[in-house]
């Protein structure tokens, strides 16, 4: 059979690359030839999954036109979160749990969207469809996963599927997943030994709101006042990428993962910086305070689409 590219976003997080790795699985049991591969490298959190439970990193794809015909998506389905020839190849697979945006396609396809906290979660009830055993160390990448896009169940975006796919995944990986939960969460927030062009990169998604593109990155820390001591260096930063990239707003949300409280850092114009406000609040001194947003996808896109119209 023809071999088939699987895939999550640009940027690549616990949940892009996890899942990519567990649906590659599944759909070989079910008679597809595919490669779980990669848009970027695995950043410190995933590449710790990874060691955690026996994997070594996909290899990184720049282009897939090169290599395949057809490819399958997770994780994202807007193309400028895509691979960069995502338009020469054929989507035959996407399963997803964000917006359906500037996505179409010239022939029909297998489409599987959930308002779930992750995507593993809908992968997990994916290989209960099919009847296909959950091997141990795939079972423990996509409770990784979980684990780091719900934020270890403590984001608003956490659903009782996700719960219930934790403690099931858990058991099978044969770990506690509070314990461990904690340990890879702790692993993604060393942002010390890591420059500030590669921390505003690292885990960063565009998007298109009404002609406008923004720019929405996020870090993970556990010292919310060390990482803001950086802010200058942020900014300046943010304001090179902008330049060179067009974007007419950058927002930097920086989440302390022990309680749940965000700090933004933003730029833009002042029209998309005034939108900005209309959606969050006043910002002072490119800076503002959100306690409690912890979620890029519900609780940071939804009203910035919704200002910015």
């Amino acid at each position: 059979m023809e071999k088939e590219l699987i895939f999550g976003h640009q940027n690549p997080d616990t949940d892009a690359i996890g899942t990519a790795i567990a649906y590659s699985y599944l759909q070989n049991k079910l008679g597809y030839n595919t490669e779980p591969v990669a848009l970027g490298e695995a950043n410190d959190e995933t590449a710790f999954a990874l060691k955690k439970f026996g994997f070594e990193a996909p290899r990184v794809i720049k282009t897939a036109a090169n290599e395949v015909d057809k490819v399958m998506l997770v994780d994202h389905n807007e193309p400028q979160q895509s691979v960069s020839d995502i338009d020469q190849v054929t989507v035959t697979h996407v399963v997803d749990h964000h917006r359906i945006m500037n996505f179409n396609t010239s022939s029909p396809l297998f489409y599987l969207a959930a308002p779930v906290g992750c995507t593993s979660t809908i992968m997990w009830q994916l290989y209960q469809h099919y009847n296909v055993e959950i091997p141990q160390n795939i079972a423990g990448i996509m409770l990784s996963a979980i684990i780091s896009d719900t934020l270890l169940l403590k984001s608003p975006t956490t659903t009782d599927e996700d719960k219930k796919a934790v403690k099931a995944l858990a058991e099978i990986a044969d770990v506690d997943y509070e314990k461990y939960g904690l340990e890879e969460l702790k692993a993604g927030t060393n942002i010390a030994s890591k420059s500030e062009e590669d921390l505003i990169d690292l885990d960063a998604k565009s998007f298109d709101l009404n002609g406008k593109t923004v720019r929405v990155a996020q870090i993970n820390v556990v010292d919310l006042p060390e990482a803001m001591e950086r802010k200058n260096a942020f900014l300046k930063a943010m304001n090179a990428a902008s330049a060179s990239e067009n974007y007419d707003l950058f927002m930097l949300l920086i989440t302390n993962v022990l309680d749940s409280d965000s700090k933004a850092l933003v730029t833009g114009s002042d029209d998309a910086i005034a939108a900005f406000e209309k959606a969050f609040g006043k910002v002072a001194d490119s800076e503002i305070s959100l306690p409690g947003v912890v979620s890029r996808k519900k609780q940071v896109v939804p009203p910035l689409t919704e200002a910015f119209n």
